[in-house]
């Protein structure tokens, strides 16, 4: 019999049990059910609602429990409602009337609004240990290719000559925001909202900031109507994994590019590359291009609870629900993801001379050609004039600017001297690239340096 049904005179009908059953998905967070339930009843016990002896029965009751499920002697109840009512009625099978009084000033509301918080400030920190890996891999990888040339893209076009690891760098900056999200989200999400009970508090004489304590919160929330009826906490962890998502997708579409035979740019292990069933000569980047299609899922978990939540009145309705199934698809996609995008990397073959043959073409040294021009004067859309015309010419004859001569040059405009030769050839266009955020060896340096002391307070 269901711990509600004194008010109804027939039973649920079993389609509505079954549509109505979050069990199958609210499993997973038996831990953080019994962890809120043993915060409570020594709080119960501490303030007289119910008696020490009580306390200690429910407090043995539901630690038995809870091993019983982990060693796999316990298995949930398929007719249960949820992972609170399985519980609540396994332990009052247990321990009789005792188990009957953990119930007391405090609603499947707010159990439910804590369970999802305690369960998702553990995710986010896993979360933050995966990100964090990623970012290392990232540094030791930028520190290694400081020094390698490679041409940066505008519109996917030849641009300018970057490094390899200040490539790499933009996308520590990315993740680094990305912890501060995740940080931030998390002390967002421990607030407790246990003993805003159904809606409207209780008039037991509970002590809410002894549950905060225990379960080292970081305060209370402070309104019984938004304590139950609050999913922000759900909404900012999936924005925020919704933008690590968008992130490992950008950083993934380079590497389908790179790994491509018309760039070549890197070589994925063996041991995260598929073939294909009919062309043996394929080696396919799928860990990248399942990042790219994961990403549109993630996007949609973050679109189904701002939806879910756009309408709702106060307080709790059963719609919120449907939080769980998104919010945990979000935090087991992006988990997914990185344990695998990780080693990944980690694992890439750099391709060195060949990052290096691209950048030699595109004239991706136009630009330095025309502010060697201003350095001599010449003012500079006079310069930029020049530097077009250059490259023109390279066009028509086949060459580019690395090598034409410096009699070439002059044809062009009498300004140009000797020094013109080393001033454009692209370590000298990289390397004189030492203005803040730069891609020089050197402000990657002071870029992974930065990067570590910040991270190491």
């Amino acid at each position: 019999m269901k711990l509600w049904a004194g008010r109804f005179s027939k039973d649920t009908d079993n389609r509505v049990n079954s549509f109505n059953s979050s069990l199958s998905f609210d499993s997973r967070m038996y831990k953080n059910d019994i962890e809120g339930s043993i915060a409570h009843a020594k709080m119960l016990g501490a303030t007289g609602i119910i008696s020490g002896e009580d306390v200690e029965k429910i407090i043995k009751g539901l630690s038995e429990i809870l091993a019983d499920i982990e060693n796999g002697v316990l298995s949930f109840n398929s007719d249960a409602e949820d992972i609170h009512m399985f519980i609540e009625s396994e332990l009052t099978q247990r321990i009789g009337d005792a188990g009957k009084r953990l119930h007391t000033a405090r609603s499947r509301n707010d159990q439910v609004a804590l369970d999802i918080r305690l369960y998702l400030a553990e995710q986010t920190e896993e979360l933050l240990v995966l990100v964090n890996e990623l970012i290392d891999t990232l540094l030791e990888k930028a520190e290694k290719y400081k020094k390698v040339v490679m041409p940066g893209y505008t519109h996917l076009q030849r641009a300018q000559p970057i490094t390899f690891g200040h490539h790499l760098m933009a996308y520590v900056q990315m993740l680094l925001r990305d912890v501060e999200r995740l940080s931030q989200c998390n002390q967002r999400i421990k607030y407790l909202p246990l003993g805003s009970c159904a809606l409207a508090g209780t008039t037991y004489p509970i002590d809410r900031l002894m549950v905060n304590e225990i379960l080292g919160f970081n305060g209370v929330c402070q309104n019984s109507l938004d304590g139950v009826s609050d999913r922000d906490f759900c909404i900012e962890l999936a924005s925020t994994i919704s933008i690590i998502m968008m992130h490992l997708s950008r950083f993934s579409e380079e590497i389908i590019l790179w790994c491509s035979s018309e760039f070549k740019f890197i070589e994925l292990d063996d041991a995260f590359s598929t073939g294909s069933s009919i062309m043996p000569q394929k080696k396919n980047p799928d860990v990248t291009e399942l990042i790219r299609g994961k990403t549109g899922r993630v996007y949609g978990d973050l679109i189904t609870l701002l939806t879910m939540m756009k309408g709702l009145p106060l307080a709790y309705n059963k719609d919120m629900q449907e939080d769980k199934e998104a919010i945990f698809d979000a935090v087991d996609t992006l988990k997914e993801c990185l344990v695998t995008f990780i080693p990944m990397l980690d694992t890439v073959k750099v391709l060195e001379d060949n990052m290096r043959k691209a950048a030699s073409k595109g004239f991706i040294n136009a630009t330095d050609v025309a502010d060697y021009l201003t350095k001599k004067g010449v003012p500079f859309r006079d310069a930029y004039k020049v530097s077009g015309t250059l490259v023109a010419y390279c066009i028509k004859n086949n060459t580019v600017l690395e090598d034409l001569s410096l009699e070439t040059f002059k044809e062009f405009n009498e300004n140009f001297e000797q020094d013109v030769l080393e001033a454009i050839s692209l370590e000298t266009c990289v390397s004189k690239r030492t203005s803040e955020g730069g891609p020089s060896p050197e402000s990657v340096e002071i870029q992974i340096e930065r990067v570590k002391t910040k991270r190491n307070k």
